[in-house]
């Protein structure tokens, strides 16, 4: 699959619930209204657009909510398409807030995974419970380690936030280092209309590095993961960090990504709203090759980039929906 603009189409985002057991202040409201299980894809149909993807050229799955691991029977999903790891799928990976780790990461690792991004923006007990609205930070640490022990990498996903948790950056270098994991630092983006106004919290990461440096010794690395990361190597702790900068510096002419939601949208780009629904052409009764010409069809319109931006005087987000429709 290759875009418009001659990139590649590698990577496929996939959302199996608009569901989750948290509210993280900058992903959902605190009221969210959630869909009704007749608009979710079966996991089934999910598999068979997975499958469709890897026909046409995709060889990394990333599986995201909601929270994934809240969905009945999701590691099923994770066991089938972990036989198509090493027969055109290359890697299988998942994107967690961690509650729930604790009890499949044991599953993750025999279906396959060997990856996981847990979302932890802060280290401190009280901080966590405000920022996740009603979470404690226990049962995400208990699940980040149970996956450790299960012999998964782990990579800590932080959403860097002006005055919320920028004071804790060191720290949590500090604390991924000694037990092994990456961290990743993201910008916050203007996706969603929940309560409160984002536009004050927003920290540009060239801010962060240029603080973390005063510290750490960071060194740029030809590090990959498949995403938009660019990785460091801390030199006092041996482990990385990378920084996903959708506003400072779009990574959009590298971009090999669509994201599938649960609903069988697919979105060709994170910041704008073209999209196509696969959910209709599914439930029509559509053959593998009316899949695929649908999917390359859509790919023919990915846009080249995003149009994130931070509006202070409507204090409106770049885009209506929020991140836990998309897919985090």
């Amino acid at each position: 699959m290759i875009d418009p603009f001659g990139r590649p189409i590698t990577y496929l985002r996939v959302s199996v619930t608009d569901r989750c057991d948290l509210r993280c202040v900058y992903c959902m409201s605190e009221d969210m209204t959630f869909l009704p299980k007749a608009e979710i894809l079966s996991l089934e149909e999910l598999e068979r657009l997975c499958a469709a993807f890897i026909r046409l050229g995709t060889n990394k799955i990333r599986i995201t909510g909601g929270e994934p691991l809240v969905r009945k029977d999701v590691i099923s999903l994770f066991r089938s398409l972990g036989t198509r790891i090493g027969n055109g799928l290359d890697e299988l990976t998942v994107t967690t807030n961690g509650t729930q780790l604790a009890r499949h990461a044991a599953d993750l690792h025999a279906a396959g995974v060997r990856r996981v991004n847990v979302s932890l923006d802060t280290l401190d007990p009280a901080r966590f419970t405000a920022m996740t609205r009603w979470g404690k930070i226990e049962k995400t640490l208990d699940g980040i380690f149970a996956a450790r022990a299960a012999g998964l990498a782990v990579r800590i996903n932080a959403v860097a936030m002006k005055g919320v948790n920028e004071d804790e950056f060191d720290d949590m270098i500090a604390w991924c280092g000694e037990h092994g994991f990456d961290l990743c630092l993201i910008e916050t983006m203007p996706l969603g209309d929940i309560e409160g106004d984002r536009t004050d919290q927003y920290l540009p990461l060239s801010t962060v590095r240029s603080r973390l440096r005063q510290t750490w010794t960071l060194t740029e690395t030809e590090y990959k993961t498949g995403g938009p990361a660019r990785y460091f190597t801390v030199a006092q702790t041996g482990s990385r960090i990378g920084f996903i900068t959708p506003m400072t510096h779009n990574f959009c002419e590298s971009c090999n990504r669509v994201r599938l939601t649960c609903t069988g949208t697919l979105y060709m780009c994170l910041g704008q709203d073209d999209q196509a629904d696969f959910r209709r052409i599914l439930r029509a009764g559509a053959t593998d090759a009316d899949l695929d010409a649908a999917i390359l069809a859509a790919i023919a319109h990915k846009p080249q980039g995003h149009d994130f931006v931070i509006d202070r005087r409507s204090q409106k987000p770049a885009l209506a929906r929020h991140m836990s429709v998309t897919g985090g």
